[in-house]
């Protein structure tokens, strides 16, 4: 496994459960990008539906998980609450909730009485909302290690700080990793690197099609309970803690730096930028000539990129800190005047069609891929860790793997817009 993220920490668990020989190796520290930066939403809810069933069964681990690895990761079963003034959002609800019930999840649409009825304390007057109560929420510094621990006593083997700088091949198959401590000897090798899968695919000639994004959350101090799950309003969202404050992201804002990636990539991207512009902003930085999203070609007995950045560390926007701040006082006074306890930058490893690819690569006999989450990956990890260990263990899979495969990147299939996020 390379990427010791959700989608790696949670195969290599599924993979030992089985008996399998299973080593976990990573550039930096487990769970020391993404899946220690989102928002630790865990739902169903407004899944694009070609992802819903792989959300559902998702939920289903998540209920059993503290239990199976013994160990706390932050799950609790709390429900969701959407809520809102636009009446764009709401229609958009709206659908999705009658189509989503093809699929036997039951969300509630509501009205604006009792928007405002779950919502005590709050100013605006939401002309409506979706409340689904069987979505929860988890601590994401809490359950990649967890799930990881759990994979080591079950005889799995951590490689932290051990990049790996490419792939051995015999007869055309997969052979072995290539890391910067040496050889890993393997018959299969699943990629879970998260924003760096791009990068490591193209030094293989593989075309992995990837957007990153660069987003800013925060903690609070402990505050007044508004909520015990999660909430999302008109420009902000919040999470109850275990700590007693929240976290707070800004739905659909974020920065993307031009690179050399993103001109290779830009026309997979052109429907996904026409639908989410709106919410982004443009720069020139160091992603043109640094990080994942450049060119580059190394040698494996060499340092590689990966080696040059640890853990990607991209800084907090202060302004949209502020920004999240000021939202949360305006729609709940109680809120206004937080402390902000911690602020942190994330950066956003997206797919064209906004759903991930948990696949194998028929062109290289061996290579499994668990990645493209775009920015919602924590609450669907131990179902995709299932899916990607059946499908490397050649068990029935656990949902249907046709949405997730790689070949939809590289055979002209239309990919259409994304979904709901």
């Amino acid at each position: 496994m390379i990427g010791a993220g959700i989608a790696g920490c949670t195969a290599a668990w599924e993979l030992a459960k089985r008996d399998f020989s299973v080593a976990l190796i990573d550039k930096g520290r487990v769970g020391g990008e993404q899946t220690s930066r989102n928002w630790g939403w865990v739902r169903q809810q407004h899944r694009d539906l070609r992802e819903l069933p792989l959300a559902m069964k998702s939920l289903e681990i998540w209920g059993e998980l503290n239990r199976e690895i013994g160990a706390e990761t932050g799950f609790r079963r709390t429900g969701l609450l959407y809520v809102t003034t636009r009446s764009a959002d709401f229609a958009q609800w709206e659908a999705w909730t009658l189509r989503a019930r093809e699929y036997q999840m039951h969300s509630k649409v509501l009205s604006p009485a009792e928007s405002k009825a779950l919502t005590p304390g709050s100013v605006p007057d939401w002309i409506g909302g979706v409340h689904s109560p069987t979505d929860g929420r988890a601590e994401p510094s809490l359950a990649g290690p967890a799930i990881a621990e759990a994979a080591r006593r079950l005889g799995a083997t951590i490689h932290q700080d051990c990049a790996a700088r490419g792939l051995d091949k015999e007869a055309g198959r997969i052979s072995g990793v290539i890391t910067e401590k040496g050889m890993l000897r393997t018959q299969a090798v699943l990629l879970a690197g998260g924003a760096w899968s791009g990068l490591f695919c193209r030094r293989h000639g593989l075309r992995l099609a990837q957007a990153g994004v660069k987003s800013t959350s925060f903690s609070t101090a402990p505050a007044p309970e508004i909520t015990e799950g999660g909430l999302s309003m008109p420009d902000v969202t919040i999470r109850r803690r275990l700590d007693g404050g929240y976290t707070v992201g800004l739905g659909g804002r974020g920065l993307v730096e031009l690179s050399p990636q993103g001109l290779l990539y830009a026309r997979d991207f052109w429907p996904t930028f026409k639908k989410r512009r709106w919410g982004l902003s443009f720069a020139v930085g160091r992603s043109f000539f640094d990080g994942p999203e450049m060119l580059a070609r190394w040698a494996f007995d060499k340092p590689s990129p990966f080696e040059r950045h640890r853990t990607l560390d991209p800084g907090a926007d202060p302004k949209l800190v502020q920004l999240g701040l000021t939202r949360l006082g305006e729609h709940y006074p109680a809120l206004a005047n937080l402390k902000v306890a911690n602020a942190w930058g994330g950066f956003i490893d997206s797919t064209p069609d906004g759903i991930p690819v948990i696949s194998a690569v028929e062109t290289m006999p061996g290579l499994y891929l668990s990645t493209g989450y775009s920015g919602h990956g924590f609450g669907i990890g131990p179902g995709a860790g299932r899916l990607a260990a059946d499908l490397i263990s050649g068990d029935p899979p656990s949902v249907d793997p046709h949405p997730f495969r790689y070949s939809r990147m590289i055979d002209g299939s239309d990919l259409g817009e994304p979904g709901m996020m």
